[in-house]
């Protein structure tokens, strides 16, 4: 059994998307049929994004698992000699039985491409959205400056479950016009349901003048979809590449006005430990960072998460935590947001271990150190610092239960 990567190219215009669907053909469908007959075995490919009805793709990547013997950089080539005109397979490669297009890491890149212009050209029809009226790119230049960052996308997506993670970091948003064609090009971690067509139509409605810039940051911070503008045509829509990590970065960090933290991954490959260091983080977003980035650094191959409330050490537990920990608080001098014993999904609060943290700060850098505010209340180390932060551990629940 073997794994094979695929980069593929497609026009939209004539599917109902990626995904298999009851009622009309899918690339999904037309990509299992082509392999499953060069192949000779049953195939089901695995797409990275779900992308739309209508909306296409420069760089979508799916994996087919087979038994098959052809070299799996000759599959691009022989499945093109199946597939219709609009889907193409750039290239194809071998991957490692357990690598997954939408768990590993990466950044998604997004294109939504407007045509401006009082008469539409027919020969941009199926590839971007007609707006007669002309747009300011400059004023929709500042309204996407406040999208950059780690945010709550709430207001900029359609909800599929009700208790979806709506929190997304955007690394650039830039918007260039070329002749009639204004092109807005969108890199991030991941995007929510319909999250970039909201978005074009909220900075639409920016470019015509309907709205000012900063009503952006506005609309983002109320965390309310009917604030937003409306759902982009998906024909404007291309997905443009995505780029999976090599490695994790050492580093990853989020601000906004609601929180900011720090975590260390740079120990996660060797160790198998991470470090989460919040500097400031609202009572009512705390559980879910807490949740989000525990989770993400399991997901990365962590067994440890190390965890500082630098904020306050002395604060009050939000009343939600409180019924979580049936009244058991920190020992720290008061109460505490951190808690041992306080079940946060799948995974435990507790105390550190004294001889494994010993072990783990040992082999932390002095920057890292400083970085994290290590000095003396981690157990294990010897300076006593009453100014740094008490650290604990999230472990996977079910784990520690058995241990």
């Amino acid at each position: 059994m073997k794994r094979i990567k695929l980069v593929v190219a497609y026009d939209g215009t004539n599917y109902h998307g990626w995904q298999l669907q009851p009622n009309g053909i899918t690339v999904e469908e037309v990509l299992n049929r082509a392999l499953t007959d060069l192949m000779k075995e049953p195939i089901a490919v695995i797409g990275a994004s779900r992308t739309d009805s209508g909306v296409h793709a420069r760089g979508q990547v799916a994996v087919a698992a087979t038994e098959n013997r052809m070299a799996p950089d000759k599959v691009c080539q022989a499945l093109n000699q199946s597939l219709p005109e609009d889907i193409r397979v750039q290239s194809s490669e071998e991957v490692s039985l357990s690598w997954h297009p939408r768990r590993a890491n990466c950044t998604k890149t997004y294109e939504y491409r407007i045509l401006n212009c009082r008469i539409p050209m027919p020969l941009e029809r199926l590839y971007a959205f007609h707006c007669h009226t002309p747009l300011d790119v400059e004023r929709m230049r500042q309204g996407a400056q406040y999208l950059i960052g780690e945010h709550d996308f709430r207001s900029f997506c359609t909800l599929r479950m009700k208790d979806e993670d709506t929190v997304r970091t955007i690394y650039s948003l830039d918007i260039c016009r070329e002749n009639d064609v204004i092109t807005i090009r969108v890199s991030g971690s991941g995007f929510l349901y319909h999250m970039v067509r909201i978005m074009a139509g909220t900075l639409i409605q920016v470019g015509k003048g309907a709205c000012p810039p900063q009503r952006v940051e506005e609309i983002l911070e109320a965390r309310d979809r009917r604030l937003a503008g409306q759902t982009a045509m998906a024909k404007g829509l291309t997905l443009v590449s995505l780029q999976y990590e090599k490695e994790l970065p050492a580093w990853r960090c989020g601000e906004n006005r609601h929180w900011k933290y720090a975590m260390l991954q740079s120990h996660i490959r060797e160790e198998k430990a991470a470090y989460l260091a919040i500097e400031h983080c609202q009572d009512e977003e705390w559980e879910s960072l807490l949740v989000r980035n525990i989770h993400r650094s399991f997901q990365n191959g962590a067994n440890r998460v190390y965890l500082a409330d630098q904020e306050r050490e002395d604060s009050h537990v939000p009343k939600h935590m409180e019924e979580a920990v049936s009244g058991r608080f920190c020992r720290s001098g008061g109460d505490s947001r951190l808690c041992p014993g306080a079940r946060l999904g799948f995974y435990r609060i507790k105390e550190p271990d004294r001889e494994q943290a010993a072990m783990d700060v040992e082999r932390l850098t002095d920057e890292e150190t400083r970085t994290l505010r290590i000095c003396g209340n981690m157990p294990g180390t010897d300076v006593p610092a009453l100014s740094a932060p008490r650290w604990y551990m999230a472990v996977d629940d079910n784990s520690w239960r058995m241990s």
